[in-house]
């Protein structure tokens, strides 16, 4: 027979239990949009620092170490990771042929393949011009797995991620993104302003 202890233990041990199950109910989604997010997933213990520096790369396929990196080469990864799709080829290509209709904030004269595709700006315009951009939705649910989301951090600070098939307990979806400590799954997409919502290529 159990005792009071061992009973109570028991009792706590499921409710922890049933949390964990609640915090990770997971949604059906594309196989293309699963094999997204597991990308990005993969990332979670790998990138563990969040570092801007500008960093010469190679061209196409370049990026800066695993270890480190910002919100963007997140989903840069992991789309040539699941996908083998080259969005620093694709953004530098577009901004060397359309470069008037990108962001000038950083005084460019011309596209740079080292640092284009890292900047959260110009991901938004390149997605918009690919025909990605959504509705942002008033409604958690109509976030679907594998759309990208964008969002202003202090109003300031442009951010970028992926949300994952995975649903928090209140309902809420999780996100795979890196916004400052390396690459995490959280409820974290209600956090700041959002600015845009993104589904390309899946």
């Amino acid at each position: 027979m159990l005792s009071r202890r061992q009973a109570l233990a028991g009792g706590l041990g499921l409710a922890l239990a049933g949390c964990r199950q609640a915090a990770a109910q997971v949604r059906t989604a594309s196989p293309r949009a699963l094999s997204l997010i597991a990308a990005a997933r993969r990332q979670i213990g790998v990138t563990l620092a969040y570092d801007p520096a500008y960093t010469r790369i190679a061209y196409p396929l370049g990026d800066v170490s695993r270890a480190k990196g910002v919100c963007t080469d997140v989903v840069i990864r992991a789309y040539r990771d699941a996908l083998g799709i080259d969005l620093q080829r694709e953004v530098h290509q577009d901004m060397a042929a359309h470069f008037a209709a990108y962001p000038r904030r950083w005084g460019l004269r011309r596209a740079d393949p080292n640092i284009d595709h890292r900047r959260v700006p110009n991901l938004e315009t390149f997605w918009t011009r690919a025909r990605g951009r959504l509705p942002i939705p008033g409604d958690p649910r109509s976030w679907q797995p594998g759309d990208l989301f964008t969002l202003l951090i202090d109003g300031r600070l442009p951010h970028t991620g992926i949300v994952s098939d995975r649903i928090a307990a209140n309902g809420n979806p999780l996100v795979i993104h890196n916004i400052g400590a390396g690459t995490r799954e959280e409820d974290a997409l209600f956090d700041y302003r959002l600015t845009g919502r993104f589904r390309w290529r899946l």
